[in-house]
């Protein structure tokens, strides 16, 4: 069975810049052009497939078509799709945020939570971000500080480069900083509590949207959780990634699809006796049971699967 290309739905958050245009071929008129959402069956912005018989068609109208064995058998225990890949240009900061746990989320958003990962492509010099607290505080200590402006102070800071990865379990309060464009893969899920957020104005003119009350209530209040994967960038029971340089190979089982994401270089794949031309922001999405394929060339690919 041959990969299918996708299309990315993009957004033009107030914060965002032109790289993912310039740098990672993501074609879009939006402008700021803030995030290219790659892999996504959410409602707010579902990707297409490129290519194939079933071009201009979205990925949840493809998975309709092609019945529960596209995603594979570790995927039934799944109510919705199980992940979301972003690619994300962070001309400015982003607003100091916390995901909800499932359990939370669910019962006041009605859908899932949000733990994701981090892979920085890119980082302008000195640029970072936060992720947790330097220390523990308390609720009265964090609610205090949201009021006077100086939550930053107790954040913990990260100088980070290009090839850092982190992991961001729901809970943990974070901010992408300036001059850093990251691959995100998460939990299927949109919903994000802004704690503080500069006093910016959105299109409307408008301060942006705040939910202090319900960041207080899932806000871990401490050092951020350092977790090891082994062999893998990371894994939790929504998303598996590992990261290859150069050519490698795999194989597609039943057990569940593969997404690929181009993060560096050109290079081919061939899958399903079709060989694709691989271009740095391009994603691939292989059908559970494809198979072998393989990747030549010189560009670095992240592989995105369920375990």
């Amino acid at each position: 069975m041959p990969a299918f290309k996708l299309l990315p739905a993009c957004k033009d958050y107030i914060w965002g810049g032109q790289r993912l245009k310039t740098d990672f071929g993501v074609h879009s008129e939006l402008d700021p052009l803030a995030e290219a959402w790659v892999l996504s069956c959410h409602p707010d912005g579902p990707s297409v497939l490129a290519d194939g018989p079933f071009a201009g068609k979205t990925l949840p109208e493809y998975l309709a078509e092609a019945g529960p064995g596209a995603l594979g058998t570790r995927c039934t225990k799944f109510e919705n799709f199980p992940m979301l890949i972003k690619l994300i240009d962070a001309k400015k900061d982003l607003s100091i945020q916390v995901h909800p746990s499932d359990t939370y989320a669910l019962a006041h958003e009605g859908q899932y939570g949000k733990t994701e990962m981090w892979i920085v492509l890119d980082a302008a010099p000195g640029a970072g971000l936060y992720y947790g607290f330097e220390r523990e505080i308390s609720r009265e200590e964090f609610a205090r500080r949201v009021e006077d402006g100086t939550l930053e102070e107790v954040l913990h800071r990260v100088a980070v480069k290009a090839g850092d990865v982190l992991f961001i379990e729901a809970g943990t309060l974070h901010v992408i900083g300036a001059g850093l464009v990251i691959a995100e893969i998460q939990q299927n899920s949109n919903v994000t509590y802004r704690v503080y957020d500069y006093g910016r104005l959105g299109p409307d003119g408008q301060p942006r949207q705040l939910h202090v009350e319900k960041a207080l209530c899932v806000a871990n209040r401490g050092p951020a959780v350092q977790r090891d994967f082994g062999a893998h960038l990371g894994s939790c029971p929504y998303f598996t990634v590992d990261g290859h340089t150069g050519s490698f190979a795999g194989r597609c089982t039943r057990e569940s699809f593969h997404a690929l994401l181009v993060t560096e270089g050109r290079g081919t794949l061939d899958c399903g006796k079709k060989r694709t031309p691989l271009e740095r922001g391009m994603c691939l999405f292989l059908p559970a049971g494809s198979g072998l394929y393989q990747v030549a060339g010189d560009c670095r690919v992240m592989d995105a699967y369920i375990l």
